[in-house]
This record gives structure tokens, C-alpha cells and sequence, in this order.
């Protein structure tokens, strides 16, 4: 059963009187498992971050930084070299 956006200490009661496997999705940590979307844990979202969310990487920074990278290679004729070709 999948619980999300619930006070902690009611996924907690919620895990103990039930047989069956709790995810938690922003529910504590006294639920069996975590649910977090790969692309917000990655942190390629600037603009909102729920609050159960921890960014375990600045991915937007990092991809806006690649994607800088590559064009400015193909401007400059940088890129794509002779191991890049056919």
C-alpha cells in the first residue's frame, strides 16, 4: 500500500496495525520503503521541490552546464571530432 503526504506518525500506526508492505511517499520513516522520483532525487527540477524531497544531486546545473558545453563545441567546429565520425 502506498501512502503519500501524510503526517508521520500516522503512516507509522498505520504500518503497525497492517500485515501488508507500507511506501511512504513524504509519510516518515517508520513506513517499509521510500518512493522519490528519480528525476526530482536528481534535482533536474529548479523551479519546485516538494517538500519530502531530498536532492541528492544539483542535475539541473550539471545538465545546463553539458548542454552549454556541447554547443559551444559545435559553434567553435569543436566538435564532433574525427572519433566521433564515421
Amino acid at each position: 500500500m502506498v501512502i503519500e503526504g501524510v503526517k508521520a506518525e500516522v503512516a507509522k500506526r498505520v504500518t503497525e496495525a497492517v500485515s501488508v508492505p507500507i511506501i511512504g511517499i513524504g509519510a516518515g520513516k517508520d513506513v517499509d520503503g521510500q518512493v522519490l522520483v528519480f528525476s526530482d532525487m536528481l534535482g533536474l527540477f529548479e523551479e519546485f521541490t516538494p517538500k519530502f524531497v531530498k536532492k541528492y544531486l544539483d542535475g539541473a546545473s550539471l545538465v545546463r552546464n553539458a548542454v552549454s558545453s556541447y554547443c559551444d563545441e559545435v559553434k567553435k567546429r569543436e566538435f564532433p571530432q574525427e572519433e566521433h565520425t564515421y
